[in-house]
Formats: structure tokens, sequence, C-alpha cells
């Protein structure tokens, strides 16, 4: 097994407040029209997330700081993996004001170097979707959390 961890970066800018975009990290029914078919949270430092993909793939982790409007940081890793558990990685995403909307960036570390290509593009995704809803689009049913 490859011990070397790498970390990944992106970002994407949204026509929305920082308000309302920060809502959909912190309310699991907006959240779960993103990420996931199923989210429990624990909103507060050292509360706990449940984010259930699609049956299968379940992320858990808890979250590290959470700052309103500002800031959310987050332990990630899947349920049942031993290459990637739960509590084994970060994700860091900063809201910074900008223009007419919310300059939204991602940091993910501690990433297993086998499991970059898949948070990658799962993030890139996710993200996607995020844009859409928090601009007030439909993407529609995450073609994703459709049970494997």
């Amino acid at each position: 097994m490859n011990s070397h961890h790498e970390s990944l970066t992106k970002q994407i800018f949204i026509e929305c407040s920082p308000q309302t975009l920060f809502s959909f990290f912190t309310d699991p029914e907006k959240m779960v029209r993103w990420i996931g078919r199923n989210v429990l949270l624990d909103l507060s430092v050292g509360g706990k997330y449940r984010i259930d993909i699609n049956g299968l793939d379940i992320a858990i982790g808890e979250f590290k700081e959470i700052k309103p409007f500002e800031k959310i940081v987050w332990t990630w890793g899947w349920d049942d993996s031993d290459i990637m558990p739960p509590g084994s990685s970060t994700v860091e995403f900063t809201l910074t004001p900008q223009h007419n909307g919310t300059l939204l960036k991602l940091h993910h570390y501690n990433l297993p170097a086998e499991k970059t290509t898949s948070n990658s593009n799962g993030w890139t995704h996710y993200i996607e979707r995020l844009q859409m809803l928090a601009e007030g689009k439909d993407p529609g049913v995450d073609p994703w959390s459709i049970k494997k």
C-alpha cells in the first residue's frame, strides 16, 4: 500500500452571497441536493457528519472549524475503507466575497496518492452541482447517488 499523501485544490466562482452558499454546508436538506442521498450533520466543532452517497459509499468525519459565511473544515474518509478511513484526510472550504458572488476554494489534504484522481473527479462533480443550486438552478437527481 502506498503511504504517499497528496493534496488537491479546486476553486469555482458562484453567483450568490457567502451567506447563501454557507447554508448549503450547514442545512442537511440543502446539502443533500448537491451531495449524497442522505446527510446527517452535527453542526459544531467536534460534531460528526455522515454523507451517504449511494447506499454503498458513505463519507464520515467531523467538523474541525466553522466560521459562519467564511470557512468550514472537516475531516473526511470512507466507512469501511482501509485506504482512506474516516478522519484520515481533511477538507477545507473557504468562501470569499468577490464581485457579485462568492469564490469557493476547496483544499483536500492528506489524500492517499491512489485516491487523488477519484477525489479530484468527485469534488469537481459536486462543486458544479453546488454552484447550480446556489445560483438557483436545479441540477436534477445526482446520477452518482443511484445505487451501484
